[in-house]
């Protein structure tokens, strides 16, 4: 079998409800909601664009008409700015001039992540691809794109999966998706995968290596999601999934988030307050500003 060609194309699942966020999520989609001036979703599909991946697919649900209104073009909008003199907040739509095409399909029913990945496999057909949960923002260093990095790891190694990995406090792990390295390469950056455990006891948990939310994939995980089993809520973990790869005897590896970079899982408040804080205060325009009230703020405490 030959090298596969170059990955163009990516999944976003975004067809969570979203209920950690409520009432914030009752109206409109987590993935909307902002993170300093943009919303969460336009950072994920800036990174995928600067990683070159042009054909966009959201996995939608209910409620989520939003983002597909957010990424098209909206002429009256333009008209309106261009007649009043808004040359500087045209400048904030530019993001809906690209040459990525967009496509979306809708998972109904609420059955887990792997369900909403199978409903790309027409989408994909022989193609490798690259997964982004929609809800999860990679701040990344300057230089080389962290996502172009995992691609390259995953077609110069043959793999039919990898994932993304973040170090996360051992006390949390039963939050996570966490990783099993082959012995011999747990401190190497990038490494192939023993086994894959989906919320592991805090006790029982084979490392703190969490998956981060990017994945990349051969066609062969529409297989393994077909033959995978649902969890106790009737849903289909990605997680099982991805471990029936490797009982299937496919190769599976794991690349670290690199030095500086960091996930952002807008997933409740807590960790929505500190990303919507960690980018205002970081905000070329406004955070100089925020710093300064944020100065003020802790004196009086």
């Amino acid at each position: 079998m030959g090298q596969p060609e170059a990955i163009v194309k990516v999944v976003v699942p975004v067809a969570g409800m979203g209920t950690r966020l409520l009432p914030a999520t009752k109206s409109q989609p987590k993935e909307m909601l902002p993170v300093g001036r943009r919303p969460v979703v336009q950072y994920v599909v800036e990174e995928l664009q600067a990683a070159g991946l042009n054909q966009i697919l959201f996995v939608t649900g209910r409620k989520k008409s939003a983002i597909e209104d957010h990424f098209d073009a909206d002429p009256e909008l333009i008209r309106t700015l261009s007649a009043g003199g808004g040359y500087e907040m045209l400048k904030e739509l530019n993001f809906t001039e690209t040459d990525a095409s967009f496509f979306y399909t809708r998972q109904s029913t609420p059955k887990g992540l792997a369900d909403a990945v199978y409903h790309a496999r027409r989408f994909v057909g022989d193609s490798h691809f690259v997964v982004a949960l929609g809800d999860s923002i990679i701040m990344s260093r300057e230089g080389s794109s962290f996502v172009q990095d995992m691609i390259a790891t995953h077609l110069q190694s043959g793999a039919a999966c990898t994932v993304a990995v973040e170090e996360v406090n051992p006390e949390d792990v039963y939050r996570y998706g966490i990783v099993k390295p082959k012995a011999g390469m747990e401190d190497a950056q990038d490494f192939d995968l023993e086994d894959l455990i989906e919320k592991p006891r805090v006790d029982t948990a084979p490392s703190n290596l969490a998956i981060a939310a990017r994945y990349v994939f051969s066609p062969a995980i529409f297989k393994a999601i077909g033959r995978t089993v649902p969890d106790r809520n009737g849903e289909l973990q990605l997680t099982d999934s991805i471990r029936l790869l490797i009982q299937l005897g496919h190769r599976v590896r794991a690349i670290r988030l690199r030095a500086g970079e960091r996930r952002y899982d807008i997933g409740n408040f807590e960790s929505y307050f500190k990303a919507f804080i960690d980018f205002a205060l970081a905000d070329e325009k406004y955070g100089y500003l925020v710093r300064q009230y944020l100065k003020r703020k802790v004196r009086e405490f």
